[in-house]
């Protein structure tokens, strides 16, 4: 059994897998902005993509946003 990713402290790469305890921390936001930059922000439809796709790895969550900014 593998412990649950401690979204507060753990260093998060883009292999980082999205686990049941994920949670929007300001950790989780600064690995956002170093893969992004000054205009990534969390909404409600990005966080319930982050939600329900547990066992995707945060490259697929950065592809995500950076699809969804796209895509308006």
């Amino acid at each position: 059994m593998t412990r649950n990713h401690d979204w507060h402290g753990d260093q998060i790469t883009r292999d980082t897998v999205i686990d049941a305890a994920y949670r929007n921390t300001q950790n989780v936001r600064r690995f956002f902005l170093s893969e992004i930059g000054e205009r990534f922000k969390f909404d409600r439809p990005f966080m319930e993509w982050m939600r329900t796709h547990r066992g995707a790895r945060m490259s697929d969550a950065v592809a995500e946003w950076l699809r969804r900014e796209a895509a308006k």
